[in-house]
C-alpha cells in the first residue's frame, strides 16, 4: 500500500522559514490534485494550500503572501515553502493527494502521516 511520506517540519523562530515535501512511498499510476492542511490542537484540520496537476493553486486567506506550494510532476512531489512564519502557524501539517494507483483502480484519497511544525522564540 503507498503512503504519502511528508518530511521538512521542525521548530523555527517567528519570522523564520521552512519547506515542506511530500511524495508517495512508491509509484503510482496518476496524481492529480495535491495539497497541505493543518491541525492544531483542539481545532479542527483546515486547508492551507492546494495545487492541481496544471499548477493551479489556491491558498487560505490566513497564508496569502507568506506560502507557496508547487509540485515536481516528474517527482510526484509537492512543496509547501513557509516563510515569515507565525506562532499561530504552529500545527501538524498533513498532505494530501488525490491518486490512482494503477489505471485498473479509481482515483482515491490519500492522506500522510502529519510532520510538526512549531514556531516560537
Amino acid at each position: 500500500q503507498v503512503q504519502l511520506v511528508e518530511s521538512g517540519g521542525g521548530l523555527v523562530q517567528p519570522g523564520g522559514s521552512l519547506r515542506l515535501s511530500c511524495a508517495p512511498s512508491g509509484s503510482v499510476y496518476s496524481i492529480n490534485d495535491m495539497g497541505w492542511f493543518r491541525q492544531a490542537p483542539g481545532k479542527e484540520r483546515d486547508l492551507v494550500a492546494t495545487i492541481t496537476s496544471g499548477g493551479s493553486t489556491n491558498y487560505a486567506d490566513s497564508v496569502k503572501g507568506r506560502f507557496t506550494i508547487s509540485r515536481d510532476n516528474d517527482k510526484n512531489t509537492v512543496y509547501l515553502q513557509m516563510n515569515s512564519l507565525k506562532p499561530e502557524d504552529t500545527a501538524v501539517y498533513y498532505c494530501n493527494a488525490k491518486l490512482r494507483m494503477s489505471y485498473r483502480r479509481a482515483p482515491g484519497e490519500y492522506w500522510g502521516q502529519g510532520t510538526q511544525v512549531t514556531v516560537s522564540s
